[in-house]
């Protein structure tokens, strides 16, 4: 089994280790451009093609599932990449967690880049499942980029700004950036003192892998659990800054790189 996951950069390592937590022997495709970051400020038009030049890199290599394991491409190219992809080669998009995180009936926050926050994307999907709970846009600015780069000053900066535009008594926090889930851990130490104690964050990456092995045509096909990594469509490295997050390091323990 061969699963492709595409990104700006290293957002995608939080679904890619729930995939190989999931599936230790499956083969997976890393396919980002972090030279093309950020995407968030790009138009629609520019981050299609972004994407869909990641997403034709990974198909070359003829994987069983694509994941786009990024907010901003899943809202602008999804519809893009799966006219062009499907049925041949499932799609699997990435939303965020709203409706688990506002069924536990607590105050919501969601923090998400400048440009899906207040967005008609992300209202929408405010309005369609966050029923009554009581939901707060919090904009991170400059966070995704700080993870990308592992500038550990850079993200506690970027976390200490958001916490501090949180709502006391939050009761769950959704990561509305895959980059955000690779610092959960500062996320939630950040918010914890003003957040209502049974405070829950919400990410993607478990739901997005397991849709992704849903999705695969023939799940019982077993793979070598390859690594393989692509900038540009060209073979790299695992990132030096992946290697400073847990997720990134699953990877690079548990795979043989091909």
């Amino acid at each position: 089994m061969k699963i492709a996951l595409m990104d700006s950069g290293i957002g995608l390592l939080a679904a890619a280790a729930a995939l190989r937590k999931l599936r230790p022997d499956a083969d997976l495709v890393l396919s980002a451009n972090p030279a093309s970051m950020p995407w968030g400020p790009r138009t629609p038009e520019e981050v299609t093609a972004l994407a869909l030049d990641c997403a034709r890199a990974a198909a070359a290599l003829e994987p069983d599932a694509l994941v786009i394991a990024c907010n901003t491409a899943s809202v602008h190219a999804l519809a893009a990449l799966r006219a062009e992809l499907e049925p041949a080669l499932p799609v699997i998009g990435t939303v965020p967690a709203i409706k688990p995180a506002a069924a536990l009936g607590g105050p919501v926050a969601i923090w998400a880049t400048p440009a899906t926050t207040g967005s008609a994307y992300q209202r929408g999907l405010i309005r369609d499942f966050a029923g009554p709970a009581a939901v707060t846009e919090v904009a991170c600015p400059g966070l995704a980029d700080a993870v990308e780069h592992g500038d550990d000053a850079a993200v506690d900066a970027a976390v200490a700004d958001a916490a501090a535009r949180t709502p006391h008594g939050t009761a769950a926090i959704v990561l509305g950036c895959t980059h955000y889930e690779l610092v959960a851990d500062r996320i939630r130490a950040a918010v914890a003192p003003t957040a209502d104690p049974r405070l829950t964050l919400h990410g993607s990456a478990d739901a997005v892998a397991a849709q992704a092995l849903r999705r695969v045509a023939d799940p019982g096909r077993t793979g070598g659990a390859t690594l393989t990594v692509l900038h540009a469509g060209v073979p790299a490295a695992l990132p030096a800054a992946a290697l400073r997050y847990p997720q990134g390091r699953i990877l690079a323990a548990a795979a043989t790189t091909a």
